[in-house]
């Protein structure tokens, strides 16, 4: 079992039913998936790019990430319908903690300048997105092999009914906020 859950069921459930008071221990809060998410625009002049970055998000998730395509064409940006322009991951269960345990101890405190994530970000029903704009703040993608610093977009998606319910699960899961 993953570190992060194990630590979710004997400390943080207990903690969020004395915050909240919930009736039933169904009823606490819980992570549902982590999505991660390149963009890459530039991706309609140079194809390598796109194989770059799935290799990258693989590296970074430990799952083999789905090559995104455009569904409409846009001739502003040269865009054809069916052109590869990103790549995601959806985590769930052991993976999903085990990457929401490196974000939080490991990647996010190598962030130059870091002062927390804001605490802004939430959508209104507990779900939290994140963006991150160089994926080598992960240890795990060598530097020196990199050939373009790239952004990265990570959803935290949870059963909170709340905006307050899903940050304060965060909160206990480790997750640095502003103040």
């Amino acid at each position: 079992m993953a570190q992060l859950r194990e630590y979710y069921e004997k400390d943080v459930v207990p903690k969020l039913v004395d915050i909240f008071k919930y009736q039933n221990r169904m009823q606490v809060p819980q992570l549902k998936k982590i999505v991660l998410n390149m963009g890459l625009g530039e991706a309609i002049q140079n194809n390598k790019l796109i194989e770059s970055a799935a290799k990258e998000l693989e590296i970074i998730s430990g799952q083999k990430p789905v090559i995104t395509r455009a569904k409409k064409s846009i001739a502003a940006f040269k865009l054809r319908e069916g052109m590869q322009i990103g790549c995601m991951v959806t985590l769930r269960r052991n993976r999903m903690f085990d990457f929401c345990n490196r974000l939080v101890n490991v990647a996010l405190p190598r962030v130059r300048d870091f002062r927390g994530v804001s605490g802004k970000a939430f959508d209104g029903n507990g779900n939290y997105s994140l963006g991150i704009k160089e994926q080598i703040i992960f240890p795990e993608i060598e530097y020196d092999a990199i050939d373009k610093i790239k952004g990265l977009n990570i959803a935290i998606v949870t059963t909170a009914k709340s905006d307050e319910e899903g940050k304060q699960l965060l909160k206990l899961l480790g997750m640095p906020f502003r103040n």
